[in-house]
């Protein structure tokens, strides 16, 4: 019989440290609540078969984001196959708060939906750029260069500044 309490310990070290940052990933890919916790838990999934492989050729953190992207990407394909599965992009929280917080929900909003509108290598770029990575790190995670990742975040800000000038 195999032991799991080594493997569970590292899985329960890589939940406590990258969870949040998983999360916010997981929204990237899904607009919806319930389809972020659906991607959230296949990205759990990925991340407990692929951790007994994980060799230290790279980081963990980059090991993480690329089983992160990489199920978010799978996400989507399958959604695009599934147009019917596709639900009308979220309001804004409609319960009462204070002004202040209901102005950075909604700023967190429009950003949130103009990454998702953003072409996919760039999305990739900005949401890991968002998290602290640095180029080389991206550039690992996607599988490209960090010239090419420099390129796909200029571009990807451009668009950004596009995007929420545009909206208002």
């Amino acid at each position: 019989m195999q032991d799991v309490a080594g493997p569970a310990r590292r899985f329960d070290e890589v939940v406590r440290e990258h969870g949040a940052a998983l999360a916010r990933l997981a929204a990237v890919y899904a607009a919806e609540p319930a389809d972020r916790d659906d991607l959230l838990q296949e990205i759990w999934v990925a991340l407990w078969r692929a951790l007994p492989r994980f060799r230290g050729e790279c980081s963990l953190r980059t090991f993480v984001y690329r089983v992160g992207h990489n199920r978010g990407l799978t996400f989507r394909a399958r959604q695009r196959r599934n147009p019917s599965a596709e639900l009308p992009p979220t309001l804004a929280d409609p319960r009462p708060g204070p002004d202040a917080e209901l102005a950075r929900s909604r700023r967190h909003e429009r950003l949130l939906d103009a990454v998702r509108r953003l072409p996919e290598p760039q999305r990739q770029a900005v949401t890991l750029s968002l998290e602290g990575l640095s180029h080389a790190e991206i550039a690992e995670v996607v599988g490209t260069t960090e010239n090419n990742v420099a390129v796909r975040l200029s571009r990807g800000r451009a668009a950004l500044r596009e995007l929420l000038e545009a909206g208002g």
